[in-house]
């Protein structure tokens, strides 16, 4: 009968066996030459790492002491297992791989590797933040992470989701059971339900983290986690952000490659009839299917988590101007309010800009003169477009002043905004202002992560103008083409939009004035450029026009070759070293030197960048 060994022999053991190497060593005849890899298995996929010739003996012998460590401590890791799982609630063992193998084959997203990263490093006193909206993958990530754990890092973790309204003392009750049975590695879900978590972060990173313990803390509330990063866990958490859902990252998981189903449904993550945290994904109050849904996950997303991370918050310094209205029970009416408002003025912006601007006759001639005569259209004759216009954006000020029930500031939209960026939902971009060659300053324009969120309200907003007693008496077939013109051109301020963000999200803004990229919108007396990526290590520039045309029509670019327009860019902002012109056709260059290139080709290039 073998010797029972002491707890003292069992750490030692297993933090030995924690640093040899998993595996095989395979000898393979590439060109003559015999080259050694470590391959092995993990999460369910194969690796392989290439060894240098005078590595191979010794970690053949690692892997062969790793067989015989993994043999002797065999009875004891299946021990630790069984005596971690009598905590309540909590998943460990065969019910942990359960759990997770529900998300078995699933594509994951880019920052996985950063938290297997995390959990394999030796540093303490730090703990892991994931943490985002509702359905944009947080859940499939704790769960991917057991998968790609080895056997031995699986025998010591746990999972659980913490309870609505449950206390730090109580989770702790928990870790301190857990770490009492071996666990090191430990996935907390839904953590900012916690009612005192902004307040008392610091018993993670602080107490458990200090000990050893490996802890992701996964939650809805994303300004509470902004919250705690700014109060008990300053310097203290690596911050892992799911909100922002980037097209090259749609387009992998979920194997679609539309930029317009992009902007119909983007920002949440679905696969097939599952959902990334919900089953129910696809259901028609799931998603940004209608606008009643839309609101339903505005309200229960957005809305309550900025209120309920401003409510746990005990020193209530975060309140400022809106605790009036959340004494007054109206704060999530007033969220709800600025996030609908800021759509409609993306939507007036829209009709003002295209339909009131020259574009619109741009666009009427660029039909008029089609090459296939079944789509020549003169807008002119079908419609009168001034008239129309003006009851669109008369109806827009009389619904707006109907709904308005809360009396809401200028400080409480401000305040709301700046929260809204707080949850990455909201992004700045930068607007630069030239005439005769002078800069005269810079604006700002915000960007709305969520593209299925704004395209909702706006599809929504368009067809309750249908409803109007003036624009209903129109011939109906008119009122169908303005409105579908309309929607038109909201996908292609949305595409300029998608494309501003998400290269602005792939080039950080420079941290000083010789390297970097900067990225901005160019706006000249008359005209514009859709976005300037300004070089700030070459002294160049590189202008483009942003369009949601699957065709190459001249007077895209006509800004492009405004000498004029050009001149001054290149006074302020270097050299243009080239001119681009994104939409969703093909690749091609045009005669005049001008790029053509496919939008959704470019956007996903950036997953090679992140």
């Amino acid at each position: 009968m073998k010797k029972k060994l002491s707890s003292t022999e069992i750490d030692r053991l297993k933090r030995e066996l924690a640093d040899l190497p998993l595996g095989c060593v395979s000898c393979k005849t590439i060109k003559g030459t015999k080259r050694y890899y470590r391959q092995w298995v993990e999460g369910g996929r194969s690796r392989s790492e290439y060894l240098p010739a005078d590595k191979v003996d010794g970690v053949r012998a690692q892997i062969q002491r790793r067989r015989e460590l993994a043999k002797v401590l065999k009875p004891y890791l299946t021990e630790a297992v069984s005596s971690a799982a009598v905590v309540t609630g909590v998943k460990t063992g065969a019910g942990l791989v359960r759990w997770a193998q529900v998300v078995s084959g699933w594509k994951s997203r880019k920052v996985l590797p950063d938290i297997m990263k995390f959990l394999r490093w030796k540093t303490e006193g730090r703990v892991c933040l994931v943490y985002g909206i509702r359905r944009t993958g947080k859940t499939t990530l704790l769960q991917q992470a057991v998968l790609e754990m080895t056997d031995e890092e699986r025998a010591h973790a746990a999972y659980f989701k913490v309870r609505d309204g449950e206390t730090l003392d109580e989770i702790a009750e928990k870790l301190d059971k857990l770490e009492a049975n071996g666990v090191r590695y430990v996935l907390i879900d839904e953590v900012t339900l916690a009612s005192d978590f902004i307040d008392g972060a610091s018993l993670f990173s602080d107490v458990y983290a200090m000990s050893g313990l490996k802890i992701v803390l996964s939650g809805t509330d994303s300004l509470g986690f902004w919250m705690s990063i700014h109060q008990e866990l300053f310097d203290r958490a690596y911050l892992f952000h799911t909100s922002f859902v980037p097209f090259h990252e749609y387009s992998r998981l979920l194997s679609i490659d539309d930029v317009d189903e992009y902007i119909r449904y983007g920002g949440l993550l679905k696969r097939g009839n599952a959902d990334f945290d919900d089953p129910r994904a696809n259901e028609p109050d799931a998603s940004f299917r209608d606008v009643e849904s839309t609101r339903l996950y505005i309200d229960t997303a957005i809305a309550r988590n900025i209120q309920h991370s401003l409510a746990c918050c005990r020193d209530g310094r975060y309140f400022r101007h809106l605790r009036e209205l959340y004494e007054a029970n109206e704060l999530t009416n007033a969220i709800n309010r600025v996030i609908e408002d800021m759509n409609k003025e993306f939507l007036v912006s829209v009709i003002t800009r295209d339909f009131r601007s020259s574009d619109f006759g741009i666009a009427n001639n660029a039909m008029r003169t089609d090459r296939n005569p079944k789509r020549r259209r003169n807008l002119s004759a079908l419609v009168d477009v001034e008239k129309v216009t003006d009851e669109l954006m008369r109806y827009l000020d009389i619904r707006d002043a109907a709904r308005q029930t809360v009396s809401v500031t200028a400080d409480h939209v401000a305040e709301i905004r700046e929260y809204l960026e707080k949850l990455d939902l909201v992004v700045s971009c930068p607007i630069r202002h030239v005439s005769r060659g002078k800069a005269l300053g810079e604006t700002e324009q915000s960007l709305f992560t969520q593209p299925g969120m704004r395209y909702c309200q706006a599809e929504a907003l368009v067809k309750a103008m249908l409803k109007d007693a003036s624009f209903s008496r129109a011939d109906p077939a008119e009122r169908a083409y303005v409105t579908e013109r309309i929607l038109e051109n909201v996908r292609g301020r949305m595409l300029e939009d998608i494309v501003l963000l998400e290269t602005l999200e792939a080039n950080p803004k420079p941290k000083d004035i010789f390297e970097g990229k900067e990225v901005f919108k160019l706006m000249f007396e008359s005209g514009e450029f859709d976005m300037v990526v300004r070089d700030l290590k070459t002294g160049t520039c590189e202008i483009c026009e942003i369009k949601h045309s699957q065709e190459a029509v001249d007077d895209q670019f006509r800004h492009l070759l405004d000498k004029e327009k050009c001149a001054q860019a290149e006074r302020l902002f270097g050299r243009i070293a080239s001119r681009k012109v994104y939409y969703r056709g093909p690749d091609f260059v045009h005669p005049s030197g001008i790029v053509y290139r496919n939008v959704e080709d470019y956007l996903k290039s950036f997953e090679h960048l992140v």
